[in-house]
Parts: structure tokens; sequence; C-alpha cells
């Protein structure tokens, strides 16, 4: 997609998804592990940590909010706190149907 269809005045889905994971995740996350984020529901299993760091985001990117060192508007990552363990997660809009 393009910065022109992923900022539009109604609300996305979001979905996380693991691209990279190190050393051993408390939760027993791995790559390729979703989680979508519906506005009113959650769908998938999400370390409270890492859901805690990364709502900001979330709801920023689900309400069409622009970051402009983005080259993508559709995509963004999140890192997990966890410094010993550390995840990376994409962080995709996704329409809502």
């Amino acid at each position: 997609m393009t910065d022109d269809t992923c900022i539009r005045d109604e609300p996305w889905n979001i979905l996380c998804r693991v691209v990279k994971q190190e050393g051993n995740c408390a939760a027993g996350h791995k790559v390729g592990d979703e989680v979508l984020f519906t506005g009113d529901e959650v769908k998938g299993k999400m370390c409270i940590s890492a859901m805690y760091s990364m709502l900001p985001k979330i709801y920023a990117m689900m309400h069409n909010a622009k970051f402009p060192w983005l080259d993508d508007q559709c995509v963004s990552t999140h890192a997990c706190p966890d410094a010993f363990n550390p995840l990376v997660y994409e962080v995709h809009r996704i329409p809502r149907e």
C-alpha cells in the first residue's frame, strides 16, 4: 500500500507479527506469531510487557497517525522491552471488514 491508502478517515485493524526473536522469550513468542487488534478485541497471545509498550503505537496507527520518519505508513516496527531476550514486531495496518 502507499501513503495515500494508509492514511484515511476510517480506523484500521492492526496486525502485530514477530519478525525477529533472540534468547528465550518468557511468553514463548516465536517468529511468525501474530496478534490482531480490532479496536474492541485482541485476537492472539501477547506478552503483557510487549503489549503495554506497544499500545500507544497500536492506537496511533489504528487512528491514522502519520509518522514522518517512516517510508511506508502501512507498516512500522516495535521492539520488545526485554533487552536480554529481544523480540521485534512488525505492526501492520489492515483494512477493517
